[in-house]
């Protein structure tokens, strides 16, 4: 005499029921800030793209807020961290200026 198996805990007979929870933890890779400056914003993007962090900030150096509409106007005179220095997500900021604007470069 076979006996039939016990109904699961979802109520389905047979099903297998998972009660553990996983919480991965994010990866953090250890990237090499590029030497961005003196690029326009959207090539210093760009290349901190390919050094596998996607996430950076820009700011207007000269103090008065303006938004970077069109990345590719600004010009970046300053960064954060010093090229050569491991960064992550959103670590990086680069300090830029129109391209009309009296900078450094």
């Amino acid at each position: 005499m076979t006996v039939p198996p016990a109904p699961a805990a979802s109520g389905t007979v047979g099903e297998a029921t998972d009660t553990t929870t996983t919480t991965q933890t994010p990866v953090r890779v250890a990237s090499v800030m590029p030497d961005v400056v003196c690029m326009n914003l959207q090539a210093a993007q760009n290349r901190i793209h390919q050094a596998g962090v996607f996430f950076s900030r820009s700011t207007d150096a000269t103090g008065r807020g303006r938004h970077q509409i069109l990345d590719r106007d600004w010009i970046v005179v300053a960064q954060t961290p010093a090229a050569g220095t491991p960064f992550g997500e959103g670590d990086a900021i680069l300090s830029v200026v129109k391209n009309s604007e009296s900078n450094p470069c």
